[in-house]
């Protein structure tokens, strides 16, 4: 295989057809990073990174500084040897997630493209269609029932609704989406913003109303495990770590503390190879795994979705970003399957 000649990172903005809010905040539009590796053979390979300051710490200014620097680092080396290369990146950037992720997935591409094999492969398996939920912002109650109307509309049988705001708004907004969902499978996703008691009113509340979750995503702040683990001890329905887990290690650390039932390995927190790791760890714990996504265009969306396919290792997958989006990368069809192919991810961006 032959050497990178060079890497080239530039900002990716991407607006969103509507204000996604979270309880961390309100997004209007996806400040994205753009990675783009070269080999001697000519093969481009693309990565993207979804830098979110609450979550990862990272602005797209900075994200794309890092990105940059990572040049020094790759360039001149094989990119076949892509372990190496992704361990001296993030021993070099530590916490620059968003930057790594995007510099680590247009390497991976670039590989995979030039021994013209599809992503999937390097995670042991073959391409095959993923199908993902779709997610619900926080928004009133008639916002919340409108967008999960034309979620089932559009063929979506899974639905994840973002919580962490009032307990009782967040009640009255999941009881009125299993009224007009009867027939979806439904999750909710509090992104740290209840406090451990929180919780349990909240369950047991749902649970009182006879809605049928199939799990609770990161309820409480992400350094609070101790919190995480009392919650699990004491609520009937799953919990997911989510903002609580980026490496490995904080994996092994909520398998030793009983933290959680799922959790939720994000190629925006851990990339590719990490996201790996830590699904191997929770198999290994008994636990089921997750995959989500930040806000990224169908470079990181089929990325990940290769990794699925690859690993068979995910009874979840929140992989709904494009649907997100005013305008993605390439073309796209509607619904909830990811139709993904080869060689690499498949993505060469068109509409950039």
């Amino acid at each position: 295989m032959s050497e990178i000649v060079d890497l080239i990172a530039e900002p990716l903005d991407l607006e969103l057809t509507e204000p996604f809010e979270i309880s961390l905040g309100v997004q209007r539009e996806a400040a994205n990073v753009l990675v783009r590796v070269e080999t001697a053979d000519g093969v481009v390979g693309y990565g993207e990174g979804s830098p979110l300051a609450p979550v990862t710490g990272e602005t797209q200014a900075a994200a794309l500084a890092t990105a940059r620097d990572a040049a020094t680092v790759v360039e001149g080396r094989q990119v076949g040897d892509y372990r190496r290369l992704v361990d001296d990146i993030r021993s070099t950037f530590p916490g620059a997630v968003s930057a790594n992720l995007a510099v680590e997935t247009a390497i991976l591409d670039a590989c995979c493209r030039e021994r013209e094999i599809p992503l999937s492969v390097l995670f042991g398996g073959t391409p095959r269609p993923v199908e993902t939920d779709m997610t619900i912002p926080i928004g009133s109650v008639e916002e919340t029932v409108r967008r999960a109307e034309a979620a089932v509309e559009s063929g979506f049988n899974n639905l994840k609704i973002k919580t962490g705001t009032d307990v009782e708004d967040d009640i009255e907004r999941v009881v009125a989406v299993r009224e007009v969902a009867p027939n979806t499978t439904l999750k909710v996703d509090a992104n740290q913003g209840w406090t451990p008691k929180e919780t349990r009113s909240f369950a047991d509340a749902v649970t009182a109303h006879e809605v049928d979750l199939k799990l609770i995503e990161q309820p409480v702040a992400a350094d609070d495990v101790c919190g995480l683990a009392d919650v699990r001890r004491h609520v009937d329905i799953p919990i997911a770590a989510d903002e609580t887990v980026f490496t490995p290690a904080d994996a092994v650390r909520v398998v030793e503390e009983g933290a959680a039932d799922v959790i939720n390995a994000k190629l925006g927190k851990s990339g590719p190879l990490a996201v790996a790791e830590i699904a191997a760890i929770a198999q290994a714990a008994n636990l089921e795994c997750m995959i989500g996504c930040m806000l990224e265009s169908s470079i990181g969306t089929h990325t990940a979705s290769h990794v699925v396919a690859g690993m068979g290792a995910f009874s979840y997958v929140d992989l709904d970003s494009t649907h997100l989006l005013a305008e993605d990368v390439v073309t796209q069809t509607e619904g909830p399957v990811h139709e993904i192919s080869g060689p690499g991810h498949g993505i060469t961006p068109e509409n950039i």
